[in-house]
C-alpha cells in the first residue's frame, strides 16, 4: 500500500506565508504527477499547483505568482510554498500523487489533509 502524509498547516494572517510537505511512502516503484487541491467549506475540491516528475508545473489562476510547488524526488516528497496569503486561501489543502507500485501499475492516491486558515 502507499501513503500520502501532509504536514505544515495552520493559522497564519493576511500576507503571510505556510510552507506544505506531502511525503509518499510504501510500495513505490515511480512517483508521477503530484499535487495540492484544496477545498474550502461549502465548494468543491480545486487543483492548487502540480508538477511532473519532470519538473513541469501548472498553477491555479488564483495561486500565479504567489505559490510554488517543488518536489524532492529523492525523498518522495512534494511541497508547497504558499506567500501573500490571503483569507479566500483558507481551505483544507490535500496533496495526490499518480503512483506506480510494485506488481500493480498506477494507482492515485490522496492524503489526508491539513487545514490552513488565514485570518487576522
Amino acid at each position: 500500500q502507499v501513503q500520502l502524509v501532509e504536514s505544515g498547516g495552520g493559522l497564519v494572517q493576511p500576507g503571510g506565508s505556510l510552507r506544505l510537505s506531502c511525503v509518499a511512502s510504501g510500495s513505490i516503484v515511480r512517483i508521477n504527477t503530484m499535487g495540492w487541491y484544496r477545498q474550502a467549506p461549502g465548494k468543491q475540491r480545486e487543483l492548487v499547483a502540480s508538477i511532473t516528475s519532470a519538473g513541469g508545473t501548472n498553477y491555479a489562476d488564483s495561486v500565479k505568482g504567489r505559490f510554488t510547488v517543488s518536489r524532492d524526488n529523492a525523498k518522495n516528497t512534494v511541497y508547497l510554498q504558499m506567500n501573500s496569503l490571503k483569507p479566500e486561501d483558507t481551505a483544507v489543502y490535500y496533496c495526490n500523487a499518480d503512483i506506480t507500485m510494485v506488481f500493480i501499475g498506477v494507482r492515485n492516491f490522496w492524503g489526508q489533509g491539513t487545514q490552513v486558515t488565514v485570518s487576522s
